[in-house]
């Protein structure tokens, strides 16, 4: 029989949703004990913005138990308490973006299409998540809600820019929580925080966003303490939208059923460096000791470094285009003054997408269909291609960004987030997973890329490697149990 901790915040999301189903537990202890959670520890980690008052989360959680006492039909995450990436509208909740410009900001009047499915699969959304200006980078930092600090160690930072939602997780705050993921925004965050994220198949999980609604460069995702609480999650937030062009899946209740998978038989691609890029040795080591884990439990591991040559300037391209597409109406509304009060990176890529050519256009998009095309190739010969989630340890919390790594000097915020961004510039899906701790003690993720459309089973791979490497649901060291 399994068992879990005494504490209802350590247990996962999946055990809380059936013990609230069966009415072992209730969802007002449950959301009780995650609010607990959230006073004895925000105030560190500020990783919750905009919470609901106490009252208010309570009784929605009541509410919870009575649907369930009633025999209402239920969804797969009914009665679990989450937050929204301060990105993304929920009624009721302001969207501060993380930005001085939008500090004021009234409560959204409408849920978004994300939050319209959390409701659906009934969640109970009680604030929002940390993130930092405009969802800029891949560190949690910001003038309005400060800066995202690791549960792992308070001198460092969560990851972004999903880095709430990870903090949260991590720390027992939150079960389950979504993030949202261009150039590694679920993945950084979920590898310094010893979680799971997922980069899911473009049009897995609907966003509705406005403008172009037929990108497959940015998407939503979830996050989680291990693989089959994260299938879950989706389960949950994606499916089919009439108002997602790119939408596809049909049954997503189904993906929280996962096959149970051994890694004996498993063929796996190995890059030590996503093609030769900088990796700092404490992430080489704990990646070296991974793949020795892998290898034990009988996993064919090969090795291979695709071919990632045109996969930069691609996605450059691609992700300065979209911030002008996003943000260009907010900047263009304001005058020079107000405009200051943004962070100048973004303004910087707002008007680099501003001037970006039909041609530069063109071979990005030409680029990025032949780099789907050489990773379908190479993942018809093997199961999953296994890369670092990270080129460093979690950075210290007073950094900006990364300006260096193992002597290679960057001169841009996003020049260190490039082993994620080259997956993100194939299209395929990819999983974040604990894969090891340094000699200080901070985490370091796997990062697991597996067939188009093949998320299921990615998550699979991932919850057996999990068995095999035995490092999820561990308590970070840095704040109570």
């Amino acid at each position: 029989m399994t068992t879990f901790p005494d504490a209802l915040h350590r247990w996962p999301a999946r055990a809380l949703a059936a013990a609230i189903r069966e009415r072992r537990v209730s969802a007002v202890e449950v959301m009780r004990a995650h609010l607990d959670r959230i006073d004895q520890l925000n105030d560190s980690l500020h990783a919750i913005v905009s919470p609901l008052p106490r009252r208010t989360a309570l009784a929605m959680a009541g509410e919870a138990d009575r649907a369930v006492a009633r025999g209402d039909e239920l969804g797969p995450l009914h009665g679990l308490p989450t937050a929204v990436k301060d990105l993304v509208d929920v009624a009721g909740l302001p969207t501060v973006h993380g930005s001085a410009v939008h500090a004021d900001a009234p409560p959204a009047t409408h849920d978004s299409v994300l939050a319209e499915r959390l409701r659906g699969a009934g969640a109970l959304i009680i604030g929002k998540t940390n993130t930092p200006e405009m969802g800029l980078g891949t560190l949690t930092f910001n003038p309005v809600f400060g800066t995202t600090r690791n549960p792992w160690d308070l001198t460092r930072h969560a990851g972004g820019s999903s880095g709430g939602a990870a903090a949260a997780v991590a720390s027992g705050m939150l079960p389950i929580a979504d993030g949202s993921d261009s150039g590694g925004s679920i993945r950084y965050p979920a590898a310094f925080c010893n979680v799971v994220g997922l980069r899911p198949t473009p049009g897995a999980v609907p966003s509705g966003r406005p403008g172009n609604a037929w990108s497959p460069h940015g998407v939503l995702g979830p996050m989680a303490r291990d693989s089959a609480d994260a299938a879950l999650l989706l389960s949950g937030i994606a499916g089919h939208d009439p108002r997602w062009p790119l939408s596809w899946i049909q049954d997503p209740y189904g993906l929280a059923r996962l096959d149970e998978l051994d890694l004996r038989g498993l063929r796996l691609a190995w890059s030590a460096d996503v093609g030769g890029l900088p990796i700092d040795p404490d992430i080489r080591a704990a990646h070296a000791r991974a793949r020795a884990a892998l290898e034990s439990a009988g996993a064919a591991v090969v090795d291979r470094e695709p071919d990632f040559s045109h996969a930069d300037r691609a996605w450059e391209t691609i992700e300065m285009f979209e911030f002008f597409s996003y943000g260009h109406e907010r900047v263009d509304a304001l005058s020079e003054a107000a405009r200051a009060d943004y962070r100048e990176d973004f303004l910087r890529n707002v008007e680099q997408g501003r001037v970006t050519s039909a041609r530069a256009l063109a071979e990005a998009f030409a680029r990025r269909t032949d780099l789907f095309r050489d990773t379908a190739r190479l993942l018809a010969d093997v199961d999953a291609l296994v890369l670092p989630a990270t080129p460093v340890p979690p950075p210290l919390a007073e950094l900006e960004w990364v300006p260096e790594i193992d002597g290679v000097r960057f001169d841009r915020y996003f020049r260190w987030q490039l082993v994620a961004n080259r997956i993100t510039a194939t299209g395929h899906p990819a999983l974040v997973t604990p894969g090891g701790f340094t000699e200080a003690g901070l985490p370091v993720g796997l990062q697991v890329v597996g067939p188009s459309r093949g998320d299921a089973r990615l998550l699979a791979i991932g919850a057996a490697i999990e068995t095999a490497i035995g490092l999820v649901g561990r308590a970070p060291a840095a704040i109570p149990g």
